[in-house]
């Protein structure tokens, strides 16, 4: 009977060294699983309020019954606010300022499309004189922005 408890004894003792040896330290793995889905989740987020940055000075368009064109190459454009400032892009222009920056900005010379983009409020004769300017200036291809008419 000694000797039984004896070996069971010694048998429960090398039981525990045996699962003290299969421990293994600390895993030292990174789960990417949540880190791929935050980023799945901005990239959609990135991917839908793209396209609403587009314009940088906020207007009040007109609205008007023309289609919108098809261009390829990102135009040049002038922005009028309704207080009458013009914007080259995000950039508030002096009217001095208005034709050596164009042609500095265009890649195409005087064959560059602009667009002219005046607030709905601001004074008619204010968008004419800077549609003057850029054609006294020599741009062939200048147009006027406005949103389509809903009805």
């Amino acid at each position: 009977m000694a000797i039984a408890s004896g070996g069971i004894a010694h048998g429960t003792a090398e039981l525990r060294r045996r699962r003290r040896g299969r421990r293994r330290g600390a895993i030292n793995e990174i789960n990417m699983t949540p880190f791929i889905d935050v980023m799945l989740v901005l990239l959609i987020i990135f991917m839908v309020t793209a396209p609403l940055m587009t314009a940088g000075v906020p207007l009040d368009l007109p609205k008007a019954g023309a289609a919108a064109l098809n261009v390829d190459t990102k135009p040049l454009t002038l922005s009028i606010r309704a207080n009458g400032e013009v914007y080259l892009g995000d950039n508030a222009l002096p009217d001095g300022e208005i034709v050596p920056r164009l042609s500095a900005a265009a890649k195409q010379g005087f064959d560059e499309r602009i667009y002219v983009r005046g607030d709905k409020k601001v004074d008619y004769g204010r968008v004419a004189q800077i549609m003057a300017l850029v054609t006294n200036a020599g741009f062939k291809r200048v147009a006027l922005v406005t949103e389509q008419d809903q009805r």
